[in-house]
């Protein structure tokens, strides 16, 4: 295995020792929770307790301050035991930062230590029945009454949606801003505010540990302290944080692709077919060479993309060349490995079936591969 260029040995160390919990905590769990489709809380709770839970967040508010290679290690692994276990990466990575970076002193003090210790589990919510890519035509309204905001609309897919705590809800607030998207803000809304409830879970083709609901907010009320940043800036937070967002999609597709080559060539070795080895046979030889090949280079663009985005650069192009690209690679990857596998591949028992069904959504969420070539292009400026 490669050294990332942004790996110091106490990331190693940090690495091992994950490694080690994951291996007594999660990995002997990991079919049991996808067939109760759910990672429990206690599993949340264990994270929070060693540290492994936003690592990145100030001391201050009882993270370790320590800088976003650490959470880099933790995704890696995490996507190593399976890939239903992103709900923590959306957690870590995704969500807490928009309260570190435009919350207020006072929702930092009142939401981060539990975000940190695992008691507090967080969801962002932006994708709606009738909106997906096309966020600047929410529906979901904000209207201020008093000293609160009274939500209206409907939020789907949403991850951790069903144990979520505390929910960033993108709303329009501003029905007649123009642009559309001025009128965008977000508004945290906790676990018992009133008019708030949860549809039904919803049954996926993978991710089947990975709770995904709906979110209903009818008349639901909250406090107008509970909005995150300005008023009308939601829009722009959104955009500024997906860069983080697609990085983590983008791990998580070359670490799948990884995990399936190296399955994949323990399994042609150990296979025997007409007398010998199908790790012999020329056509086998040339898929994994061909694989190996697009997965190394892969990794080489994201280990300097991962570089830049710590050192705070402005690389929303690269990021969804690599969204767009390592997804799709991870995909390609999942197809040929299960047919190596042969009948075998499409039993459950082998782990090239889950990652098969787990794989094809990391093409469509964080932003279809579809509009990662639309954004590619106009910064390319056609």
């Amino acid at each position: 295995m490669q050294r990332h260029p942004y790996l110091k040995e106490e990331h190693e160390i940090f690495r091992k020792s994950f490694r080690k919990f994951l291996e007594k905590e999660a990995y002997p769990y990991y079919d049991q929770w996808e067939k109760e489709r759910m990672i429990p809380r206690s599993f949340w709770d264990k994270m929070g307790q060693n540290g492994f839970l936003c690592p990145d967040v100030d001391e201050a508010y009882g993270g370790l301050g320590v800088d976003w290679s650490f959470s880099v290690v933790i995704n890696e692994e995490l996507e190593k035991v399976g890939s239903s276990l992103i709900g923590i990466g959306l957690h870590n990575d995704i969500v807490v930062p928009y309260i570190t970076a435009y919350g207020t002193e006072e929702q930092k003090n009142k939401w981060l230590p539990s975000c940190i210790s695992g008691q507090l589990i967080t969801a962002i919510a932006m994708t709606e029945p009738g909106t997906g890519s096309d966020l600047a035509n929410i529906k979901t309204t904000a209207i201020k009454d008093g000293d609160d905001y009274i939500i209206n609309g409907q939020k789907t897919f949403i991850t951790n949606g069903l144990q979520s705590d505390l929910i960033i809800v993108a709303c329009v607030t501003d029905p007649n801003a123009k642009p559309k998207h001025r009128g965008i803000s977000l508004i945290a809304v906790e676990r018992d505010s009133p008019g708030f409830s949860r549809g039904r879970k919803l049954d996926k083709v993978g991710l089947h540990a990975q709770d995904t609901t709906e979110l209903i907010f009818e008349d639901c009320r909250v406090p107008k302290a509970n909005i995150i940043g300005k008023e009308g800036k939601g829009f722009f937070y959104l955009m500024n944080k997906l860069q983080q967002e697609r990085l983590l999609v983008a791990i998580a597709g070359q670490v799948a692709a990884e995990e399936m080559l190296q399955m994949t060539i323990d399994y042609v070795k150990s296979r025997e077919a007409f007398g010998q080895p199908i790790s012999k046979f020329q056509h086998t030889q040339f898929k994994i060479a061909e694989m190996a090949t697009e997965i190394a280079m892969g990794r080489a663009f994201l280990d300097q993309l991962i570089v830049e985005h710590i050192a705070g650069n402005d690389v929303v192009t690269k990021v969804s060349m690599a969204k767009w690209r390592l997804t799709e690679t991870a995909k390609k990857v999942a197809t040929e490995c299960m047919q190596l596998h042969g009948g075998y591949g499409y039993m459950e028992e082998y782990k090239i079936a889950r990652r098969y069904r787990d794989i094809p959504v990391t093409g469509i969420y964080a932003g279809t591969n579809e509009i990662m070539k639309v954004i590619i292009a106009k910064n390319l400026g056609l």
